[in-house]
C-alpha cells in the first residue's frame, strides 16, 4: 500500500469508526477516495489529519469525521441526485459520487471551481458548475439531497427551493465561534430541522444572516 493509502485507512479507523459510523457505502468511499487530491499540493501531507484544511480563498475542506456523519445522516441512495454547495475543491463531491446516482458540485470561487474541475475531471456522474452558491443550481434540479460544505447563518428561500418534496439538506449552523449540524426533511413544501451533532465551519458567501443596524 502506498503512503497515503495506510493515511486513509488510519482516518477511517481512528476519526471515522469512532465517531458512529458504520454504514459500508461510507466507510468504502471514504477508504479509496484520494483526500490529498483534493486539498492544495503544499497541503497534502496534512489531508488526513484530524480536522479541517484551509483552502484559501476563507474556505476549508470539513474534517473527515464532520463529512462522515453529515453524510450518516443523510443517508444519501444509489439513485438520488445530490447538489454539493461550495465544493471547494471537490473532496465531499467525490466521496458523494460513490454513494448517489449524480451529484452537481458547485463553486463560486473561480480558482477553486477551475480546481475542482480538474481534481474530479475523472469521475463520470460529478458536474462541477461555477455560480453564486447562495442561487444553488436549479437547471438540474431538484435535488434529492443537498449538502453545504461550510457554515451557514441561514440558508437562502431560492436554495431550499431546489429540494423535492421527501429530500433532506444538511449544514453546520453557526452562532458567533459554536457550530450544529443540521439535516432538514421537505415535507409538504416546509423544511423541518433536527439536530444531527455539533461541528464548526467558516460561514459561506451569501449565507450570513443580515446584520440589524444599531443606533
Amino acid at each position: 500500500m502506498s503512503q497515503y493509502t495506510d493515511l486513509r485507512v488510519m482516518m477511517v479507523d481512528t476519526q471515522v469508526r469512532p465517531s458512529d459510523v458504520t454504514k459500508f457505502p461510507i466507510i468504502e468511499a471514504m477508504l479509496t477516495v484520494p483526500r490529498e487530491e483534493f486539498v492544495p499540493p503544499a497541503l497534502r501531507a496534512a489531508a488526513y489529519v484530524g480536522g479541517s484544511v484551509d483552502l484559501g480563498h476563507g474556505r476549508e475542506v470539513l474534517e473527515a469525521r464532520s463529512l462522515a456523519k453529515l453524510l450518516d445522516a443523510l443517508d444519501i441512495q444509489p439513485a438520488e441526485s445530490v447538489l454539493d454547495v461550495g465544493t471547494g475543491l471537490g473532496y465531499g463531491a467525490a466521496v458523494m459520487a460513490r454513494l448517489a446516482a449524480s451529484v452537481v458540485a458547485l463553486e463560486e470561487d473561480a480558482d477553486l471551481a477551475e480546481g475542482a474541475k480538474a481534481a474530479l475531471a475523472g469521475i463520470g456522474n460529478v458536474a462541477v458548475v461555477a455560480g453564486p452558491l447562495a442561487a444553488g443550481h436549479a437547471a438540474q434540479g431538484p435535488y434529492d439531497v443537498i449538502t453545504v460544505q461550510g457554515g451557514v447563518e441561514q440558508i437562502p428561500v431560492a436554495l431550499l427551493a431546489q429540494l423535492k418534496e421527501g429530500g433532506r439538506i444538511g449544514a453546520v449552523f453557526m452562532e458567533g465561534a459554536l457550530g450544529t449540524v443540521k439535516v432538514g426533511l421537505k415535507t409538504e413544501g416546509k423544511i423541518s430541522w433536527r439536530f444531527a451533532f455539533n461541528a464548526t465551519a467558516p460561514v459561506l458567501p451569501g449565507f450570513a444572516a443580515a446584520r440589524a443596524f444599531v443606533l
